[in-house]
């Protein structure tokens, strides 16, 4: 028999995912804390966003049947305990939380150190505009900076 007899499509392999996670009691019903970050109100009501610790992150959507049931509204940094299920969406493979009810849990860690970091440095005036160069319309030169391995990146060790 040839492999491509036996393979199966992109779709079938995400909606079997997709059927597995949802069969899942745990998964449909998490209460999940973190820090909010991207967070995006779209026009539509729905809020998109992605909720991280020091360590992770997931995407996150807040239809807006229930977003308009939130008595503030969530922004980058702020720390939130939230509700709801784990699915995939389908089309992109992309598993995230759907979440149906968020509190609040004070200002996130992460985005403090970034006020401290950027206070710090706009202290040391590395904001002022005189330090700004003006990118020219058509540069001569430009580089490109890369890494052999992605190791080096915290995030994904």
């Amino acid at each position: 028999m040839k492999y491509a007899e036996m393979a199966i499509t992109v779709s079938d392999l995400n909606k079997y995912i997709k059927e597995k996670i949802a069969n899942d009691e745990y998964l449909n019903n998490v209460l999940v804390k973190g820090e909010i970050s991207n967070f995006k109100n779209h026009y539509t009501g729905h809020m998109y966003f992605t909720l991280k610790d020091e360590n992770c992150l997931i995407k996150c959507i807040m239809f807006k049947s229930y977003a308009q049931k939130l008595r503030f509204m969530p922004k980058d940094g702020m720390k939130v305990i939230l509700f709801g299920g784990v699915s995939v969406f389908e089309r992109d493979g992309v598993y995230q939380i759907y979440a149906q009810a968020m509190e609040e849990d004070g200002l996130g860690d992460l985005y403090t150190k970034y006020q401290e970091l950027k206070n710090k440095l706009e202290e040391k005036g590395l904001f002022d505009e005189k330090h700004k160069i003006k990118i020219p319309f058509m540069p001569k030169v430009i580089g490109v900076l890369t890494s052999r391995n992605r190791s080096s990146n915290k995030r994904y060790n």
